[in-house]
């Protein structure tokens, strides 16, 4: 197809699995963090991926009644060849009566930090080989986050890209940072926001965004603990979703999802003066989750009626998928490589899309030889007349 891809229906093939478990985080694990010990050799041992195999990891689960719904963390593994999920969970570590809410993989490998209803945990991957295939699955570490038990239920949770810096943003507005591990406070501030709803680093990890429920969105120096700068909402804007990326040339921007009266917007900010550069409408419905590729070529977005739609970085439809689940995506999360999107559901299904990119030389020369044939076609009939 010239513009984008479509795909009409979500339920259909095996990469849309479900899980028993209603959704709220997702993320592929690192593939350095899938190594186990082996005495006999002088390294250890990482899992290849050449076969396409990644792991992937959901939260969510019942809440504190359950009423029959556990509360777990649940690694699942892709197969590109076969574009499958696994059947059935490869590990699934269930917490009690604590719901398992917004999840962050450390991009190092060493873990995954886990917002629960009154704290954040950290959990450890544990690799085991069994008849030479690795089984990963999780436990929880003996660090304990003393800075963050007691702290009520935090929306957001994010590392920096070398995974040096954490920040997490609560239900009550308070925004803290920290560097990893030593967990040494850099950011708190107790009514950054009415709530956090999310947070996002720059590259550099100098500065944190934030965007939360009422007023603008809102940009710390990370070395000053001070509000660098403030992002005004125009009109009728709600933001949502915010994510730093950057172009071919390595310029980097902010992207900040909004809600309008008209639909779901992306706006795209400089990130040195601070100031809008573009905004686009680019859904009707709300959106209720976002991502960025790594390599800036992507967005992701998913809505509250179930639906995806994958962008290319000058805002156009590359693919969208209708219905990708029965219920409203809450997590969206792009590979290391960034040609697979993982997404997850409160309908508790989860499914990995593949991104292929269009070659748009191609279809131009498809149109040149088409021209030049009804050229030919034209001249030979009016020769015959």
């Amino acid at each position: 197809m010239s513009a984008y891809e479509m795909v009409k229906s979500s339920q259909e093939g095996g990469n849309c699995k479900k899980y028993g478990v209603p959704f709220y985080g997702a993320s592929f694990i690192p593939r350095n963090a899938i190594k186990s010990e082996d005495k006999d050799k002088d390294k250890d041992d990482v899992v290849s991926d050449d076969d396409g195999s990644k792991y992937v990891v959901f939260s969510g689960g019942g809440g504190e009644g359950r009423s029959g719904i556990p509360n777990a963390l649940i690694i699942s593994l892709f197969h590109s060849p076969s574009n499958s999920l696994s059947d059935e969970s490869v590990n699934k570590f269930e917490t009690g009566d604590e719901l398992p809410y917004r999840i962050a993989v450390h991009p190092g490998g060493e873990g995954v930090i886990c917002s629960l209803p009154k704290s954040c945990r950290w959990y450890e991957w544990e690799v085991s080989k069994e008849e030479d295939e690795l089984k990963v699955s999780l436990i929880e570490s003996e660090k304990v986050l003393y800075e963050l038990e007691h702290i009520g239920q935090q929306l957001a949770v994010t590392f920096n890209h070398d995974g040096s810096l954490l920040a997490v943003g609560g239900e009550d507005g308070k925004l803290r940072a920290f560097k990893w591990p030593s967990m040494e406070s850099l950011i708190d501030i107790p009514d950054a926001h009415s709530s956090v709803k999310n947070l996002d680093f720059s590259p550099d990890g100098k500065f944190l965004v934030s965007v939360g429920s009422g007023g603008p969105g809102r940009v710390w120096d990370t070395s000053s603990s001070t509000n660098k700068a403030s992002l005004p909402k125009e009109n009728d804007e709600v933001f949502g979703f915010c994510k730093f990326s950057h172009d071919t040339l390595n310029n980097e921007f902010l992207y900040i999802t909004a809600m309008r009266d008209r639909g779901g917007s992306i706006i795209k900010w400089n990130t040195t003066t601070w100031k809008r550069i573009s905004s686009k409408i680019v859904v009707k419905d709300p959106i209720s989750a976002f991502n960025v590729s790594d390599d800036g070529k992507f967005l992701a977005i998913g809505t509250i009626q179930g639906d995806i739609y994958i962008l290319n970085g000058n805002m156009r439809v590359h693919t969208v998928i209708k219905k990708a689940h029965l219920g409203l995506v809450t997590a969206l999360a792009f590979s290391q490589d960034s040609r697979g999107l993982v997404s997850a559901s409160l309908d508790a299904s989860a499914r990995v899309t593949l991104i292929k990119e269009t070659n748009n030389n191609g279809f131009n020369i498809w149109i040149i030889l088409l021209i030049v044939l009804l050229a030919a076609a034209l001249y030979y009939a009016k020769t015959q007349l």
